[in-house]
């Protein structure tokens, strides 16, 4: 053994391995640090180059790129309000009002700190428990994974903020969404309209870009302003890492509960940070801050996802199950090089395993040390008026978007998720809380369908689920113990403490409500769509989507009559901003004219393609909404079209076409 570890060593500070790594970090930050690509898309940019590389550089290479993207990713989530990836929507929480109130420099700072201690945390439980970790994980049943996944979904408690009820619907309604397609169990198709692209329900990255980069760039757009209100970053480097240190018990807490949840296969991905920053706000004596700026929900959700790097390198490396999404690209280049993912990894190739485990550390800690370097310079955009930053934001969303089916339909169906995002971020009720709903409705449906085969109903008698099922009630309850009351008051045990004011004593008028009560009978029509589209399927077709639409039913209906009665309003943790009226916030300016340019772009794309279309976009929006004049904007839309078509050219990628293509031949990229 001792052998075998001198030797991963020897061969982990090679100059070449160390060359590699370097390169995989690199590769990554840049990945992170564009919105909604996220690790599958950079894991599948490395794969064509390394094609006949050694195995251990080629190893090198990819495990560099795995451990920083969690943390390049952060940039945007916490300057921008923009997730750069699946796992990185709930650092957004509060990282990005920090970043409005001028301390965006501490909450980087924080985050990078947190993810270099996460992603060593992981990498060091990879190291410990590669040869215990396979009789554990045989332990877990589909019964039990199935118990997971709704423990997962009882975070949604600590979501919901104001109201369980709305939050509970949003999630039901994230559950709806995540079953557009074939079912699983029996192929039969669902809520698709009878459209192709719905056949195989709607991607990720369009979800998360849809619910919450659209509608902080319209808000940020309508504003004129920068994204912080203060004239410096602020003294906050040094802070947020004594931030970090001074709650160190909840880093290696969240560190644990993310190599945990990573090392159980399909469920960690984009549900890991929600589960943490659940965890760090019931832990916490005074929650009240959480949602507007409090740094531990930064720290927490940050070392999880970096931690969970190494968790789901234990099934990837030990059984060929890939823990995640971006582990799955990893094992198909593992396959690539010539290595077989299994028990070898634990007997003859001992010595690699302990190189990727080490590999990760060290790549952990050299990605946060140059985001570090970097975080200064890319920190002071939060500073800059934001119509500047918006055609590039807006470019590099629709990019991602696009990466998910490269169809044009991608844009379509971004612009329509984006509306139903603005929704309800206006209207109270919690996107996160949607987006769990979404993330994990396949596996909880997968999971259920197979339980009922091997055990039937029993299933729910056996000890694990019971356990399981448990914490999911204990979940539940303190968020209820804890959340905010329906006028506005936080109830704390026996106590209740005033928080935000919500409106005036007298209630909404009819013409202020009547917007929220259109929205709330919409979705409840959702629900009834959903119970009738599902009841005539076969059993294990409908009975997951057919009880999640009669169960929401009944809470839906509750908010309708809650707001056809005239009763009080609420905010919530995730989403402070209840509007006075649709389409008008609280400032009296519409957000509805900054959403006409998306639909101008996405619109002009239907007609003449993505190239010309975004020239066209970025050179009026410049004009029109800034000080740059001609020369200036046409100089900006040139970069921009240039950045765009080389990405472009390395991908491989045809950009989508219009209208105008089926006529006229034009050359790449236009065509």
């Amino acid at each position: 053994m001792l052998e075998t570890m001198q030797s991963a060593f020897a061969s982990l500070m090679s100059l070449q391995h160390l060359t590699y790594m370097l390169l995989g970090i690199v590769v990554g930050l840049g990945v992170g640090i564009l919105p909604g690509l996220g690790g599958i898309a950079g894991m599948s940019l490395l794969m064509p180059f390394i094609y006949g590389m050694d195995p251990v550089s080629a190893i090198a290479m990819l495990v560099g790129m795995v451990a920083v993207i969690p943390t390049g990713d952060t940039f945007t989530s916490v300057l921008m309000g923009i997730p750069g990836s699946s796992a990185s929507q709930a650092t957004v929480l509060d990282g990005y009002p920090l970043a409005k109130k001028g301390q965006a420099a501490r909450a980087l700072s924080a985050a990078f700190s947190a993810s270099l201690l996460g992603g060593v945390s992981g990498a060091i439980l990879l190291t410990g428990f590669v040869v215990v970790a396979k009789p554990l994980i045989l332990m877990f049943s589909t019964a039990e994974l199935f118990m997971f996944a709704v423990l997962g979904l009882s975070v949604v408690g600590v979501l919901a903020g104001a109201s369980i009820v709305r939050g509970v619907a949003a999630c039901g309604l994230g559950i709806m969404f995540g079953a557009i397609g074939a079912a699983p169990a029996t192929g039969e198709s669902r809520f698709d309209l009878k459209l192709d692209y719905l056949q195989d329900g709607i991607p990720l990255v369009i979800i998360g870009l849809g619910l919450f980069a659209i509608p902080e760039l319209a808000e940020l757009m309508r504003r004129h302003r920068p994204i912080a209100s203060g004239a410096t970053l602020g003294a906050g480097w040094l802070q947020g890492v004594k931030d970090t240190f001074t709650h160190w018990f909840l880093v290696i807490r969240c560190s644990a509960l993310g190599t945990f949840i990573g090392a159980i296969p399909g469920l960690g991905g984009g549900v890991v940070d929600w589960i943490a920053y659940g965890h760090a706000v019931q832990s916490s004596k005074d929650s009240t801050q959480f949602g507007k700026g409090d740094v531990r929900g930064v720290i927490a959700p940050e070392s999880a996802n970096n931690a969970l790097q190494g968790g789901a390198l234990m099934p990837t490396l030990l059984f060929g199950i890939p823990g995640s999404g971006s582990m799955a690209v990893f094992l198909g280049g593992m396959v690539l090089l010539g290595l077989q993912p299994g028990p070898n990894m634990v007997t003859t190739d001992l010595g690699l395993t302990y190189t990727i485990a080490w590999t990760l550390a060290i790549a952990s800690i050299v990605g946060a040390f140059i985001c570090f370097l970097l975080a200064a310079p890319i920190a002071r955009l939060t500073f800059v008026p934001f119509n500047l930053i918006a055609p590039a934001m807006i470019m590099l969303i629709c990019f991602a978007a696009f990466q998910a089916r490269r169809d044009l339909t991608d844009l379509l169906v971004l612009f329509a998720i984006g509306i139903l995002g603005i929704f309800l971020r206006r209207f109270g009720w919690p996107r996160p809380a949607f987006l769990i709903g979404f993330v994990l409705s396949g596996q909880v449906e997968n999971y259920l369908y197979q339980a009922l085969q091997f055990y039937s109903w029993g299933f729910l008698q056996r000890p694990g689920v019971l356990i399981i099922g448990a914490l999911a009630v204990a979940s539940l309850l303190m968020a209820v113990r804890s959340r905010v009351s329906e006028d506005g008051a936080v109830a704390t045990g026996s106590h209740s403490l005033v928080q935000v004011p919500t409106e005036p004593a007298g209630g909404r008028t009819v013409s202020e409500r009547m917007p929220q009560l259109v929205f709330a009978v919409l979705v409840l029509a959702l629900f009834v769509y959903g119970a009738a589209s599902s009841y005539p399927l076969s059993f294990l077709g409908a009975v997951f989507p057919l009880s999640t639409s009669l169960l929401m039913l009944l809470f839906t209906g509750f908010i309708v009559w809650k707001l056809a009665s005239g009763a009080p309003g609420h905010s919530t943790h995730c989403d402070q901003e209840v509007a006075a009226r649709v389409g008008n916030s609280h400032d009296g300016s519409s957000v509805w004219p900054s959403v006409g340019w998306f639909a101008f772009l996405f619109g002009m794309n239907a007609l003449i393609g993505f190239i010309l279309s975004l020239a066209i976009f970025i050179t009026a929006f410049l004009v029109t909404r800034t000080t740059m004049g001609w020369i200036k904007s046409l100089v900006y839309m040139a970069v921009c079209i240039g950045f765009m078509v080389t990405l472009g050219h390395f991908l491989t990628l045809d950009f989508p076409a219009g209208v105008l293509q089926r006529f006229v031949e034009l050359p790449w990229p236009l065509k």
